[in-house]
């Protein structure tokens, strides 16, 4: 599914978190709040020089970068904001060189190009424009100019300066970009790990207690929105003690790792199962009344009881207890979790390998 304008956003103001670089929107902003008085400042000495058209022309153009930041603020459209802001400082740009600008020394401001738009752009496309930019100022040097009268009576020495240190900024601002980007990207998957982690086990590769809880918390907040209940069921290897001690600890390592994936097997993707701590398992049935929690608490059970690690060529199977406690009335996530925990109790009591039910209704 295509991403909300929300999610983009998240996603932008994540990224910033994480590798500390300015959003584009708000580069692109300060970039042309600071070109306003500029572009004043060059229109007023235009004017002095007698030129009647870049005061006009510069003064539009500042007019047009404030336009450009008022849409972005209504309608928050990125892309059109980014796209919109490279026209007008190429055209801006493209301007003050061919038009020689005062005296023609305005055409050194081609130097802030090459950074700007390869951060606010994609790699390719500052390339792109890069390569056109500086194939425009290699003919505006050359003898081509006099057919189009657009020489301009720069030196020999500056045509050459000009060409190869704009030349040499561009390929400087790619290798620096290249490596921003590679940085950003590293610093973005080490955040993803480091989220993955705190989020989950590191055994079982489930979700872990805090996340469980985080859950628990989003759901009871729809659960008091809408009135949809849900269901908790509280799980608990049998006798894994005794398996520890017979089979050692790394047999029991694998049988929780076994468990968990027969969990996971057994459950929607739009459940959250987590490892609530040893070998405990907590599953959240999201909108799931009692007795179709029953029902695949049963059928969990049944999946665990079927599968086995191997041992020296021998299967060692395990069974659990999963006792099912479903949201009522008003109470707290505190209440639902110590429902869920009396009846998985209640299912070691009966003998193990059992579903277990709280029936008890939760004051109001």
């Amino acid at each position: 599914m295509p991403k909300t304008a929300t999610e983009v956003t998240d996603n932008t103001q994540s990224q910033f978190r994480v590798t500390g670089e300015i959003p584009v929107p708000v580069l692109i902003n300060w970039i042309s709040v600071a070109a306003a008085p500029l572009l004043a400042f060059f229109a007023w000495r235009s004017l002095d020089r007698g030129d009647q058209l870049t005061p006009v022309l510069l003064t539009l153009f500042a007019a047009l970068l404030a336009g450009n930041i008022l849409i972005y603020a209504i309608s928050r459209h990125a892309a059109f904001h980014r796209r919109a802001f490279m026209v007008l400082i190429t055209t801006l740009f493209t301007y003050l060189a061919v038009n020689a600008v005062e005296d023609g020394s305005a055409i050194i401001w081609l130097f802030a190009y090459p950074p700007i738009v390869f951060y606010i752009s994609e790699a390719r496309v500052g390339v792109a424009t890069c390569v056109m930019g500086l194939v425009g100022v290699m003919l505006l040097f050359s003898p081509l100019a006099n057919l189009t009268q657009l020489d301009v009576s720069y030196s020999t020495n500056f045509r050459i300066t000009m060409v190869l240190a704009l030349a040499f900024e561009m390929i400087t601002c790619y290798i620096l970009d290249r490596s921003r980007r590679r940085s950003k990207l590293g610093l973005l998957a080490l955040a993803s790990e480091f989220e993955y982690a705190a989020k989950h086990d590191a055994l079982t590769g489930l979700a872990n207690r805090r996340e469980a809880l985080a859950q628990l918390e989003a759901e009871y907040e729809r659960y008091l929105r809408n009135g949809r209940p849900f269901t908790v069921l509280l799980a608990d290897i049998d006798l894994f003690k005794n398996i520890n001690d017979t089979h050692g600890h790394h047999v029991g390592d694998d049988l929780i790792v076994l468990v968990g994936n027969t969990f996971l097997d057994q459950c929607r993707k739009v459940d959250t199962v987590a490892r609530w701590g040893g070998e405990e398992y907590l599953v959240l049935l999201a909108e799931t009344g009692t007795d179709e929690a029953v029902h695949i608490a049963n059928r969990i059970r049944e999946a665990i009881a079927e599968n086995a690690v191997m041992v020296d060529q021998k299967p060692i199977a395990c069974t659990a207890s999963i006792g099912v406690a479903s949201i009522h009335g008003q109470e707290s996530i505190d209440r639902l979790l110590q429902r869920s925990d009396e009846a998985l109790y209640l299912a070691k009591t009966l003998g193990r390998n059992r579903v277990c039910v709280h029936q008890k209704q939760a004051p109001v």
